[in-house]
């Protein structure tokens, strides 16, 4: 079947015709003659399988009747994030060039008064991010009354990230008569039944299972250690050594891991960008240009580069971060392999991963391979992150950073226990033997343990002040403290060498007293 059979304009057919598509995908075929019937649909398909262009070109042949009122758009479509409403923007300017449209992009990190003046003139496709387009109705300069058609792209990423007041506040604001789409690759059931309610007799369309993955896609687990720097220098080894890298997308779960491994590439001499949601929107749509265009082969992103971005070419893909929600992983590794391309999917999974790879298998419906051949890895860890974390612990709980024992100690370590402690104290008795010429070889034979009390104790004598009376009792050791029942013995009654230093000073009375 070809695009002139779905019932599509002359312009609309003419401008698909001049991209080079004469073959409608499967969730085309059958979507579009629904939306052309003015009917609700719920479409499910895969990502990269084209829902974009399944709801842009029967809009642009509806919206050739009809002419666009100020500040009230007649159609109105809802994405998730602001990279996304671009990428919208774009096949209507793409698929829509030989039509006189207005087209109106509503999202934030741009002045609203560049955005109130489009309005202004009139829009007949509104393209936005909840939040802002939640903004311009507050402030009075934006009316959905007069919408036709409300399309909610990616329909599980809007219910599911928190959107939900946003999207029953819009669909409050809009005409009870409207038609509505649905489009997303997953589906979940609790999802399902909140799009009952805003669908009325929906047309369900359906080319795959929900959650699947693209045939195209060769799939890749890579086991790694627990250590963050581990992780990063099995990324610089694949990136290294991949086949046939032209470009790569890098998925990190959190905005500071995206600054981190991003800052890291740099170090090591690649070519990289970065893109999160905290970045200014400038430097987003940058670093997305550069990338689309090959100036930078990889780029480094969180998960809002994970949902409809539709750049092609993409030959890799690697999850630094396994995703927390197996739904994440689907859209991550839908950025390759598209449009019958291939493509590799390679995850970076630490022992900790293990949980959500074996939800992500579940989801998917098939397991994911190890690595094989020039995939393992082999580093070689240092003592420290060789020890099992548990002996680590106890390290540093007992007050050190965690290194390894030194000289004798370590040595002594080897030792049965009670070899090892007269073999200790010879050694002491041997050393302090040696420490001074003014010892006596019976203080050389003393017990350790008397020796160390004996220690403490010239440590604490005092020193005389002019201000401090020469029978001030001496200040405590700061040493290792004496056992409680040795303190007790060693106290004679009005003895106050136990008290600290600043309770035996003098107290001085006030001038004028």
């Amino acid at each position: 079947m070809s695009f002139s059979n779905l019932g599509l304009s002359e312009k609309v057919l003419a401008a698909v015709a001049a991209t080079g598509y004469t073959t409608p995908t499967p969730i085309q075929e059958q979507a579009i003659p629904h939306v052309l019937a003015r009917k609700d649909v719920l479409g499910i398909a895969q990502t990269g399988t084209g829902k974009t262009a399944a709801f842009v070109l029967p809009m642009l042949t509806i919206l050739e009747k009809g002419r666009a009122r100020a500040r009230m758009p007649r159609t109105l479509i809802l994405e998730p994030t602001r990279e996304l409403a671009a990428q919208v923007k774009e096949n209507f300017d793409r698929y829509g060039a030989g039509q006189k449209l207005n087209v109106a992009l509503l999202i934030g990190g741009v002045s609203f008064g560049d955005q109130d003046a489009k309005l202004t003139r009139g829009v007949d496709v509104l393209i936005a991010t909840p939040g802002r387009l939640l903004d311009h109705t507050e402030r009075g300069g934006l009316l959905l009354t007069g919408v036709e058609l409300l399309v909610i792209d990616e329909a599980d990423r809007m219910l599911d990230m928190g959107f939900i007041p946003d999207i029953e506040r819009v669909c409050k604001l809009v005409p009870f008569t409207r038609q509505t789409l649905f489009f997303t690759a997953t589906m979940p059931p609790e999802i399902r039944r909140i799009t009952e309610t805003f669908l009325h007799n929906p047309q369900k369309v359906e080319v795959s299972k929900p959650a699947t993955t693209a045939v195209t896609v060769t799939q890749v687990q890579v086991p790694a250690g627990r250590e963050a720097h581990e992780k990063r220098d099995l990324l610089r080894r694949l990136l290294r050594e991949a086949k046939d890298l032209k470009n790569a997308i890098i998925f990190c779960n959190r905005k500071r891991e995206v600054a981190i491994v991003h800052k890291s590439l740099q170090k090591h001499g690649f070519s990289v960008g970065a893109l999160h949601g905290d970045m200014d929107q400038s430097a987003r749509t940058a670093a997305l240009e550069q990338f689309r265009k090959g100036e930078l082969p990889l780029l480094v992103a969180s998960d809002v580069a994970a949902r409809g971005l539709d750049i092609p070419e993409v030959s890799h893909v690697y999850n630094f971060d396994v995703p927390h929600h197996a739904d994440d992983y689907v859209h991550r590794i839908g950025r390759t392999g598209r449009a019958g391309r291939t493509g590799t999917a390679i995850s970076i999974v630490t022992p900790l991963d293990q949980k959500s790879m074996v939800a992500i298998e579940k989801l998917i419906g098939q397991s994911i391979p190890r690595a094989e051949g020039n995939f393992e890895i082999h580093t070689e860890a240092s003592d420290a992150t060789e020890r099992p974390r548990e002996s680590r612990g106890r390290e540093r709980s007992r007050g050190g950073r965690g290194k390894p024992q030194r000289g004798r100690d370590r040595e002594r370590s080897h030792e049965p226990r009670g070899e090892a402690r007269h073999a200790s104290e010879a050694r002491q008795a041997s050393e302090a033997g040696h420490a001074s010429e003014a010892k006596s070889p019976s203080e050389a034979r003393q017990p350790a343990e008397a020796r160390h009390r004996s220690s403490d104790k010239r440590r604490a004598e005092p020193r005389h002040d002019a201000r401090q009376p020469a029978n001030t009792a001496h200040v405590p050791s700061i040493g290792r403290p004496e056992p409680r029942r040795q303190r007790e013995a060693d106290t004679e009654p009005g003895d106050h060498s136990h008290l600290p230093a600043f309770l035996l000073r003098p107290v001085r009375s006030p001038a004028g007293a």
